[in-house]
């Protein structure tokens, strides 16, 4: 008799693939208030949070009140930010995309108004403030994708910080094992051919899957492998 998939096993959500919740150390958000002109805070602190490929910074405005951010590539200690309409370029500060100039690199975009940043947030990713118009601002995402964004959405000036840092080569299997347990990844990513029939639908000795890969959206986790809901399949005809 087989064991459960991998997908299974991860669903009951039993102590091997779960994380305390002490373990982040931090939620990386906007605030929530409205700025009426701007406010400064100070960087007091850069953090290594195994919850984000990027560092974090600790950032103590004028009222004693503490956040974290991504940290931008090039912030250090003491520096100070601006937080607001009428911020100051300074990397790192957090402006509405309506009050960045075209050109600027930006990171932390918001998708919606007050979603606290959503888009370009993993390490050494930026997006590029295009053009403005009258009721949406077009920014290049690192994607290559043009998406037309509110111009109240916030985002900060600068690049995230940890850019590089998968350049090294891993070299030993142990190094991968715990870079994926830090941040609760599942690892390692074995073929569903490599596995036995009980074990896997595309299990067996064949090398290949034997069957058609496309699954339903709605197939249980035990049939749910493959391409889910795929559009289509197979090779493109010439024309």
């Amino acid at each position: 008799m087989g064991k459960n998939l991998k997908q299974q096993r991860r669903g009951r959500g039993t102590n091997a693939f779960r994380k305390p919740p002490n373990y982040f150390k931090a939620d990386v958000v906007y605030p929530s208030r409205k700025v009426a002109g701007k406010v400064t805070g100070e960087v007091m602190e850069l953090i290594d949070d195994p919850g984000h490929s990027a560092p974090l910074m600790e950032v103590m405005y004028e009222d004693n009140s503490r956040v974290f951010f991504l940290a931008p590539e090039g912030i250090r200690i003491g520096e100070r930010i601006q937080e607001g309409a009428e911020a100051s370029l300074t990397l790192g500060s957090i402006l509405p995309l309506a009050n960045i100039p075209d050109g600027t690199p930006v990171y932390n975009v918001e998708a919606l108004p007050g979603d606290g940043g959503k888009l370009a947030r993993a390490a050494g990713n930026y997006a590029t403030v295009v053009s403005h118009a009258q009721d949406s601002v077009s920014v290049l995402l690192p994607s290559k994708k043009v998406a037309e964004i509110n111009p109240a959405c916030r985002a900060q000036i600068g690049a995230v910080a940890g850019g590089g840092a998968d350049a090294q080569p891993i070299l030993r299997a142990g190094k991968s094992h715990y870079m994926h347990h830090a941040v609760n990844a599942p690892w390692p990513g074995n073929r569903g051919v490599k596995s036995n029939p009980v074990d896997h639908p595309f299990g067996g000795k064949q090398h290949h899957k034997g069957a058609s890969s496309m699954t339903s959206r709605n197939a249980p986790p035990g049939a749910k492998v493959g391409h889910i809901a795929a559009r289509r399949v197979g090779r493109k005809k010439r024309s």
